[in-house]
Parts: structure tokens; sequence; C-alpha cells
């Protein structure tokens, strides 16, 4: 037999055992399947985290925590018992070496950052922005990011049932941390979506409507349903994109009968109307693959809607080796009937270095995957470039590695460029972390970074060729 660089192996999905954690020791299985037990039972605070694991981890771990939560943390903690339990899923409290483990776990490291993980010397990149993609810039009402031509993002509440640290809304989604305010929206729920649908119903070159936030799973079940309800009767809309990480991070939410023939009759409604629905999530380790994970996909495709697929995030710790995305794709694919569909090199937000991965490691990764996975189902490696949108990694137009600048082009305007006609040929850039660049590059940011823009030498690269958008509404 020819020895490979990965080795396909199916592996069977476990539900790690929730009864390890001494403040679920005497939960039941029945509790554990509930969606209201899982959201009554989420970890909020240091004094919760230390409820459920006891005293199986160090002092020093949650002075770390508590650090990052005060310096840091862009995002506040919120996570279900059902992610919490996939970290470190092999030991428990109890047992010696449970704080490295922790420590070390993947999942871990982008649902509870602490403040060690961050990187000291750049936490943050001079370009980052806290609406990294701009996509308030191009609201054409209120929470309707209208970025491409025949697409469009519907923000249609800012919460979640589970807050990730690198999350890209991190300027709307969530509560306020001690570093990081939040955009509130000014019009009310309803106010808000029956401005989309009347934007939606007077612009019929959209096609296609991505139903976020925030996660679905968040709004109400009848609010929800109503509202793709009626993207259906809009008669241009053809693809609905439901997301949430929630299919992952919390599936007893998504296994409820409420939810299960409410997604019914929205697939028995789309099949008469041409419409596809699909939910995607947001997975970004093998881990958290469980059989309730799998339940939960297949009985939304057994609903009857078109697909369940997944987008995750490259990040560094988690998932930026072969091995681990190819394990990730695997058990999506094998076990859960999910799609893997696309990963993102990580948005530019604040303190978000230490996740972030260069182009030239991703452009590496997509290499390294090809191959093993079916065409149908080998998922794109994606930079999203700030007024620009999605462009496979190797699509850049030239990446000045000792700077780590990247440069990119597009084929169409967005909402902010109406009246730009350099839109379509000028080129936008994109940033690597500076403390992966070499010696040279890390002086050049130093430099430009202590000194006022004016003095910056005749000739020299911009820090940022983006156009200047209007202003947060």
């Amino acid at each position: 037999m020819i020895e490979q660089p990965y080795a396909y192996r199916r592996r069977e999905l476990a539900e790690p055992d929730w009864r390890r954690l001494p403040g679920w020791a005497g939960v039941t299985a029945a509790e554990w399947a509930s969606a209201q037990w899982q959201r009554a039972h989420c970890v909020k605070s240091i004094r919760q985290l230390r409820q459920v694991v006891g005293a199986g981890l160090d002092e020093a771990f949650y002075a770390d925590l508590d650090r990052d939560q005060r310096e840091r943390a862009t995002m506040s903690m919120l996570v279900t018992p059902q992610m919490v339990n996939t970290m470190a899923p092999a030991i428990g409290p109890a047992e010696a070496g449970f704080t490295d483990a922790f420590y070390a776990d993947p999942v871990r490291r982008y649902m509870i950052p602490v403040f060690s993980d961050r990187r000291t010397d750049w936490s943050s990149h001079p370009e980052a922005s806290r609406d990294s993609l701009h996509e308030a810039e191009m609201w054409v009402v209120e929470g309707l990011t209208h970025r491409y031509p025949t697409k469009v993002l519907a923000e249609v509440l800012p919460t979640c049932p589970q807050y990730c640290g690198h999350c890209t809304r991190m300027d709307l989604v969530g509560n306020p941390t001690p570093v990081t305010d939040k955009h509130k929206f000014g019009l009310t729920r309803d106010d808000r979506l029956g401005a989309m649908l009347g934007y939606l119903r007077v612009t019929p070159g959209v096609r296609d409507v991505v139903v976020s936030g925030g996660d679905v799973a968040n709004l109400p079940w009848p609010r929800l349903e109503a509202f793709v309800a009626s993207l259906m009767e809009v008669d241009s809309v053809r693809d609905i994109r439901l997301a949430t990480k929630a299919l992952m991070g919390l599936p007893q939410y998504w296994l409820t009968d409420e939810v299960r023939a409410g997604m019914e009759r929205l697939a028995a409604t789309a099949r008469e109307r041409s419409v596809s629905i699909a939910i995607h999530t947001h997975v970004n380790a093998a881990q958290s693959v469980t059989p309730l994970v799998a339940r939960a996909a297949k009985a939304m495709l057994e609903t009857g809607i078109r697909d369940v697929r997944n987008q995750g995030v490259l990040l560094r710790g988690v998932n930026d080796s072969p091995e681990q995305l190819l394990d990730l794709c695997f058990a999506l694919l094998d076990e859960a009937k999910i799609m893997p569909y696309y990963f993102y090199l990580c948005d530019m937000i604040p303190n978000s270095e230490h996740w972030r991965l260069t182009l030239g490691e991703a452009q590496q990764l997509q290499h390294k995957i090809m191959g093993y996975l079916p065409g149908f189902a080998t998922p794109r490696i994606l930079c999203d470039v700030p007024y620009v949108g999605k462009r496979w990694v190797h699509q850049v137009g030239r990446y000045d590695t000792e700077r780590g600048i990247s440069y990119w082009t597009k084929n169409y305007r967005t909402g902010v460029e109406a009246d730009d006609p350099l839109a379509l040929d000028r080129e936008y850039s994109y940033y690597d972390p500076i403390y992966m660049l070499p010696e040279q590059g890390q002086a050049w940011w130093r430099a430009r970074t202590a000194a006022p823009a004016a003095a910056v030498p005749a000739g020299a690269a911009p820090a940022s060729t983006e156009p200047v958008g209007a202003a947060r509404p």
C-alpha cells in the first residue's frame, strides 16, 4: 500500500460524557437533549466555568481568562454546554493534565480565549477595524447588506446562542465588553425585517438571500418561519440560506418538534415555488462533530431542504494543518452529511492576530487538501477582501510577501461605489499578520506605525488602497 501524506480512516462519532464535568455530573440524558436546558446552563462567566469544571483548572487559567476579558476580548463569554463538553473531551477535570489539555484544546482556543493566547507585539493589525468587511456601510436598509450584485445579507438579529471569540461582526453582535461597545439597531425588529422585504420587492436583481445575524436560532421560530415564507413570495428570490452555528453549538434546538415541523413546511413551499433553502453552519474542529450534531443535520435534510453546508474559519492552533482540515471535512461529510463548503481567512478585527494565517499559508493548505475529498466536497479557501468580497486565495493579483500585503481586483461594484469609475480597475489590499513577516517587513510596519502619515517615504506602498466608504448608518 502506498504511503500518503494523509491517511484516511473513518472515525465513529462519539458524544463526550458530560458527567465527567463536576457541575454536570447529575445531568440526565433527557436534560442534555433539551434545548431549553442547554440555553439555561450556558457558561457566561468565570464563576459559571468554575461551577462546571470544579477545581480541575489551575487558578492561573482563571487569571489568564479574567485578564483577557478585561483587556482584549471583543466578544462576551457565552458557550453552550454542548460546546463546553467538546473541550478536552478525553480527560476529566480530576485527572492530571486537565489544565494543559484545556489550554491546548482547539475549541477552547476560539470560544474561550485567554490573554496568553494573544500576541503582545502585534495584538491587532494597524489596518484592523471593528466592521472589517464594511458591511454596515453597504446597508440599503438597516441590517441588509447589498455587497454583491445578486446577493444580500440580512442581519435579522444581533445575538447568538454562543459567541465565538473571532466573530467578524463583533461590532454589532453580542453584549458589550470592557474594550468593545456594540452598535445597536435603531429600528424595531419587525420594522427592520419589513424594510428588508420592502427593498427586495423593488430590487429584482437580487436572487439570493443569506439570513443571518447573529444566529437565526435566536429568532423565535414563528418569526423566522414567517420571514422566510415572505422571502419566498418575492419573485426574484431563488436561493435562501439560513446561517446558524447553533446547528453545531446547539443541535438540540434543531431537533425540536417545532423547528422540524416548521422546516418541513418551508421546504414544501420552496419545492412548490422552485426556491432552494439551505442551512449554513460553522464548524472549525472535527471534535465538534458529535452524534447530536449529525442527528440535527440529518433531521434538517429529512425535511426536504436542499443542503446543509459548512463555512469554517482558518484559525491558528485550531485547524491550521491539512490533517486537521481533512479530519474535519471527512467527519462532516461522512458522518453528518454536512457539505464542506468554505474556509475563510480570519477577518481583520481587533485583537485577532494570534488567530490569523498568512495568505501564503492558506494557499499551501488549499494545495495540500486537494485530491483527498470528492471534488464537489473539497472546500474552497477564501480571503474576504474588504470592499471586494470573497476571493479564492489563489486569485490574488500580486503579493508582497515581505510586507505581507496582497492586492486584489474585482468585477462588480458594491453599493458604496455606484459612481466610482475606478472601482473595477483599482487594487484593494489585504494584510498578513505582521509577526509572521521577515524582519525587513516587520521593521517597515514598525516605522510606518510610529511615524505620521506625511513622513512615509515617497514611493512606499500604501498601507491601504481601500476607498473611503460612507459612515456607519
